[in-house]
């Protein structure tokens, strides 16, 4: 296979490797396809190259070549393409896709549930707020199904629980804003509980009630009683996470 100039050739800067160890060849080439990618001088779809084109390029051997693009496609920046007519390109954005990784990061850093809900606050107050301006006639179908759907599981703890975190992902997506939904869905993967032992009736009416009429103020356009009563509501939720938190830790400090 010969080595034609591709487009990271011509993008990239390209640069004199002296012996070293491989890992940080491969490490510099993925920070320049990265740095590129940022520049705006790489798209979705460009080639970056083949093995041997790269190896050419930046002087290392095809291993080296060979571990950065598995790198590049193990972070979601490159698709590869085996045989004839194959090589790296970049790939197309699915920002949902690494939405569970952040969580995973996020769990393994110890983050607490106190900074996750302050988080989760911060991002689902702008995301109602959003939603009113932006939600579209599809979105208010979807959020009346999920309210609907709550209220016929109402003895159904577990389907109650899934249909909450449901409801409030269907408001970051009225709002439109992708940054956002991705934000929201790493940080439930995290902050909802898989059982909710302080969900009782009382709590599930209160819940439905405060949904109910977070939708009203979505439809009519209330951006800003929308804000605040998503602002009062997820205060609720912290407070009741971050207690059932301190419960399980104490639980586990005194079980043996």
């Amino acid at each position: 296979m010969g080595t034609q100039p591709s487009a990271i050739a011509a993008k990239l800067p390209g640069r004199i490797f002296f012996p070293g160890r491989s890992a940080s060849l491969s490490s510099q080439i993925i920070a320049d396809v990265r740095d590129a990618l940022f520049a705006k001088k790489l798209k979705p779809g460009d080639s970056i190259g083949t093995e041997n084109e790269i190896a050419a390029r930046y002087g290392v051997s095809r291993i080296v070549a060979r571990d950065a693009l598995r790198t590049l496609q193990a972070l979601g920046i490159a698709e590869i393409k085996m045989g004839k007519g194959g090589g790296a390109r970049v790939a197309r954005g699915n920002p949902r896709l690494f939405a569970e990784a952040l969580a995973v990061q996020l769990d393994l850093t110890g983050v607490t549930a106190a900074e996750i809900m302050d988080a989760q606050r911060a991002i689902e107050c702008l995301a109602a707020e959003l939603a009113a301006e932006n939600a579209t006639d599809e979105d208010f179908s979807r959020l009346r199904q999920l309210v609907a759907d709550a209220d016929a599981s109402m003895g159904d703890v577990a389907r109650f629980t899934e249909l909450g975190a449901e409801f409030h992902l269907a408001v970051a997506e009225a709002s439109h804003n992708r940054v956002l939904v991705v934000q929201l869905i790493s940080l439930q993967h995290v902050s909802w509980p898989r059982r909710n032992p302080t969900l009782t009736r009382n709590v599930m009416r209160r819940i439905q009630d405060i949904h109910k009429e977070l939708l009203g103020l979505i439809e009519i356009r209330d951006a800003a009683g929308a804000r605040k009563l998503m602002d009062d509501h997820v205060k609720m939720i912290r407070a009741r996470r971050v207690s059932e938190h301190a419960k399980s830790k104490m639980k586990a400090a005194t079980c043996c």
